[in-house]
């Protein structure tokens, strides 16, 4: 395998070893992919204004999120059906996570088990949730997971219906007989079967309840003390609602580019959604991060944290919890040193004026001395 020196090495070893159907799930996006590309480009319109001779030499990256205390601002955001990369799936991920001192969140579509993923040790997980058209199983859910000692919940509000995604068109991709949807088993639910485009999109098409709204997070609060984040907002009509609805945070996510093509990279609507949220609820960013420079960026615009999900996939496929947890260190690593050439010792020290775009290097003096 060699030396891994950077996240996206992982990608390019986990489509050597994960069978095509696989592979292709975990990597595209909808349609034309113009938003899978632009999740990633789009942070190399973001420069730096590095600051110097400041002393460097202690560097708190520690955050609060929700009121938990974690190592660093960056978690893991939902993937689904990890024992499809590896065999001990979204567990290691859990003890990846916990052994880092950072906050993994569970997939409603995930092939381990809430008390699998509660027993790897100190730690504050969340529960991934798509609000089904059965309310008895969502309710069952969330109470199952709560007991279990999950800390939130990130509610997926961009999927009333699944995007387009040609791979899995191509590939009739569907569940390897030999894994199951751990957080359904016991509930009266037709399991996923083979169709005539994606198994998974059928399966969706016949849970998840297209006539949700806001109405629907107001009745979740209803059901549990737990903190909601609202997870798919990327416009600030939507975060106002989100604010008005009495969501404990907001996740910028374009769900991995995996819905609607030709929508923003969540690093460009992220200013947009913090401006709108006005500080007070907490905006998270999830999509495109692959190194501590794009962290440092997301916090410059405003972000109080990120979660990164595709490249856990791949570190997990590559060298299970062990790659998952070098992720981690790499991305720390490289967060880090980014505060360090920046003058930052702490996460409050992250401003905007650490950062410009490509249009405001252009279009603006620099500030006079």
């Amino acid at each position: 395998m060699g030396e891994i020196t950077n996240v996206m090495e992982y990608q390019a070893i986990a489509n050597q070893n994960l069978p095509k159907m696989i592979y292709d799930y975990y990597s595209s996006g909808a349609e034309d992919d113009w938003t899978l590309k632009e999740n990633r480009e789009a942070f190399s319109a973001i420069l730096f204004r590095p600051r110097i001779l400041i002393d460097v030499s202690k560097i708190d990256m520690s955050a609060t999120v929700l009121g938990f205390k974690i190592s660093m601002p960056i978690m893991i955001a939902p993937s689904a059906m990890q024992k499809m990369a590896h065999p001990d799936g979204e567990y290691a991920t859990a003890r990846a996570a916990s052994a880092a001192g950072t906050i993994m969140t569970l997939s409603s579509w995930a092939t381990s088990s809430v008390e699998e993923v509660a027993s790897t040790g100190p730690g504050n997980p969340f529960l991934h949730l798509y609000l089904c058209k059965d309310r008895n199983v969502v309710e069952h859910l969330v109470k199952k997971t709560k007991r279990a000692g999950f800390k939130a919940i990130a509610l997926t509000v961009d999927a009333p219906r699944l995007g387009r995604r040609e791979t899995d068109i191509k590939n009739r991709f569907v569940l390897p007989p030999y894994l199951t949807l751990k957080k359904f088993e016991g509930l009266d639910l037709p399991e996923m079967d083979k169709s005539n485009d994606s198994g998974l999109a059928s399966y969706v098409a016949g849970q998840i309840d297209r006539a949700l709204t806001w109405k629907d997070v107001k009745w979740l609060q209803s059901i549990t003390s737990l903190p909601i984040l609202v997870k798919g907002v990327i416009t600030a009509e939507d975060a106002k609602l989100a604010v008005h609805s009495g969501a404990a945070g907001i996740i910028v996510s374009n769900h991995g580019a995996r819905q609607l093509d030709y929508v923003p990279a969540t690093i460009s609507a992220l200013e947009e959604v913090v401006t709108a949220a006005a500080g007070r609820i907490p905006v998270y960013l999830d999509g495109g991060v692959r190194r501590g420079t794009d962290v440092f960026k997301a916090l410059a615009l405003g972000a109080a944290g990120v979660f990164i999900g595709k490249p856990v996939v791949f570190a997990l496929a590559a060298e299970g919890k062990a790659g998952v947890r070098n992720l981690l260190r790499m991305m720390r690593e490289e967060f880090e040193l980014t505060m360090a050439f920046s003058g930052c010792t702490s996460l409050a020290d992250i401003t905007r004026a650490h950062i410009y775009t490509d249009a405001e290097r252009l279009a603006r003096p620099f500030p006079r001395l």
